[in-house]
């Protein structure tokens, strides 16, 4: 980041150097430098491309997580009394009614330039590395940051700015769209696959906290699934058909689907088969923000959680069991996950289940949990619906305060260990369900692979797979994982009415560029519609 705002400070700046008649530029004025003189410890620089991504915007729920999870039918955050309003901000993501000057936009943004910029820097020639380690691995895993952040910036703005760091530091950035974007995503990716670590699934759940030819390969093939998106125009088989051989590639390298009562472990600090790819982000912004402030836990700064995320009911019919509880043996899929047995006293769960969590909520003793005294002692009992979305009074408080269901995948039992410190970006399903897409998109049919998976997650096999099969299954399989927003807008389901949301304009399937990059790099070009 701190490259970036270099970079608008100095392009401020020119118009006040050159409209000053008097003033000499001596030829080591810092302004028209020849350009980078290169990074002296690419591992240095390694190390801190993987400690942007898993900070801030891009690891916390107020960046990339918010802009594609809020902005779907996952997510709703009400604003409960004085809570969760930051100045309707959590409202107008659910909504879908940003400006350029959200924060979650602009930060995000920044963030994902700041990889761009800083890997870029990274892999130049001019670039050494003395602090030692494989030189061609560690530009590889820059490579593979710069993708990443490329393809972010491509899915969500669809113009990637560009610095060449040949050229000297006054230089704007150009800017790349389109296919010559996607040329340059798969290009980083063609060179990391080949110069990565091929680490299998079997090896050590620490070799896979940084890039890996099994990461590269999953990026790849969700780079050509979403082509046509970027592009305009229909699914071609050839990119299809690179996703599959990217995934099969995956496979090859040993990963595989997690067995049948697995499927919460495979967001455990442990190693497993299905994780590719983990950051050392906080993975408490993945349960504090959902679970009521009674629900108390370690590490959830005050003793509970933040109470503001909550599924929409629509979203959690998705899953097969009853449309009211989610106890134990309520005939639920193994996804779904359960809410805390009364009837048992668990000290591993601390009280509070896993997946989603409606009806009755219990201490970890079994005795039933209330509200907050403010509400008068209602009992804590999770509502299917939002049926309003602001607070007007505190008559309010009880209403606001129990509503919404709330889903987590990541358990609060190993607060304080490292599970605050491993949030999963790549696994092998989401790998699986693009196959499947692909397939169907060539005019196949995925319904074995699906059934198989589904079976794995004690569902019912499905009669037949369409599109709208195909989303759910996604849906069911990769909530929390940043994929629902990209898989809405790719069938189609993005800008539909869902519940205290209003269907939307097709330019709301990308955000505005923030004004002041705008302002600074007269290649940027504000996105229709803002």
């Amino acid at each position: 980041m701190r490259k970036i705002k270099n970079y608008l400070s100095i392009v401020f700046l020119l118009p006040m150097v050159f409209s000053c008649t008097n003033l000499e530029i001596e030829p080591t004025d810092s302004l028209i430098t020849e350009g980078f003189a290169g990074v002296a410890n690419i591992e240095g620089e390694v190390a801190n491309l993987s400690n942007i991504v898993a900070g801030d915007r891009l690891a916390n729920a107020a960046g990339l997580f918010s802009l594609n999870e809020v902005t779907t039918d996952e997510y709703l955050v009400p604003t409960r009394g004085t809570d969760w309003g930051d100045n309707g901000a959590w409202l107008s993501l659910h909504k879908q009614s940003w400006n350029a000057e959200l924060g979650d936009i602009v930060g995000t943004w920044q963030q994902l330039n700041s990889v761009t910029i800083n890997a870029t820097r990274t892999i130049s020639d001019k670039s050494a590395n003395t602090a030692g380690g494989d030189v061609t691995e560690l530009k590889a895993k820059a490579r593979f940051y710069r993708a990443w952040a490329m393809h972010w910036i491509l899915d969500m703005w669809r113009q990637v700015p560009y610095r060449d760091v040949n050229l000297p530091n006054s230089a704007i950035p150009s800017v790349l769209t389109g296919q010559v974007a996607l040329d340059s995503i798969v290009a980083d990716l063609n060179i990391a696959i080949q110069d990565l670590p091929a680490v299998t699934a079997g090896d050590d759940i620490t070799l896979k906290s940084s890039p890996t030819r099994a990461s590269a390969n999953l990026l790849l093939a969700k780079i050509h699934l979403n082509k046509h998106v970027y592009l305009g125009g229909t699914a071609q088989p050839e990119d299809m058909q690179v996703v599959v051989d990217a995934v099969d590639a995956i496979a090859a390298d040993g990963y595989t689907l997690a067995a049948s009562g697995d499927f919460f472990d495979i967001f455990r600090p442990s190693n497993d088969v299905e994780t590719i790819w983990w950051s050392p982000g906080d993975a408490g912004q993945r349960i504090w923000h959902t679970l009521h402030y009674s629900q108390n836990f370690p590490g959830a700064n005050d003793g509970g959680g933040w109470n503001g995320f909550t599924t929409l009911a629509e979203f959690y019919d998705l899953f097969e069991g009853p449309a009211e509880t989610n106890y134990p043996n309520d005939g639920q899929e193994e996804r779904r996950g359960l809410v805390h047995d009364p009837s048992t006293a668990n000290a591993d769960n601390l009280g509070i289940g896993i997946g989603f969590l409606i009806g009755q909520q219990y201490e970890q003793d079994g005795t039933p949990l209330n509200a907050r005294d403010n509400v008068d002692g209602v009992p804590l009992v999770f509502t299917r619906e939002v049926e309003q979305a602001e607070y007007t009074s505190p008559a309010d408080n009880a209403l606001l305060e129990t509503s919404g269901i709330r889903m987590s995948k990541y358990h609060p039992n190993e607060e304080g260990g490292d599970r605050r410190t491993h949030i999963v970006k790549y696994r092998y399903a989401d790998a699986y369900l693009m196959k499947a897409e692909a397939m169907f998109r060539m005019g196949n049919d995925p319904l074995t692979l699906i059934n198989d998976l589904r079976t794995l997650r004690g569902a019912s096999n499905l009669a037949s797979i369409g599109e709208a099969e195909l989303l759910a299954e996604r849906g069911r399989e990769l909530y929390q994982e940043e994929s629902r927003r990209q898989d809405l807008i790719r069938f189609g389901e993005y800008l539909r009415a869902w519940n205290l949301k209003d269907a939307g304009d097709s330019h709301l399937e990308i955000f505005p560029i923030p004004q002041a990059d705008i302002l600074a790099n007269p290649n940027l070009v504000q996105n229709p519609g803002y």
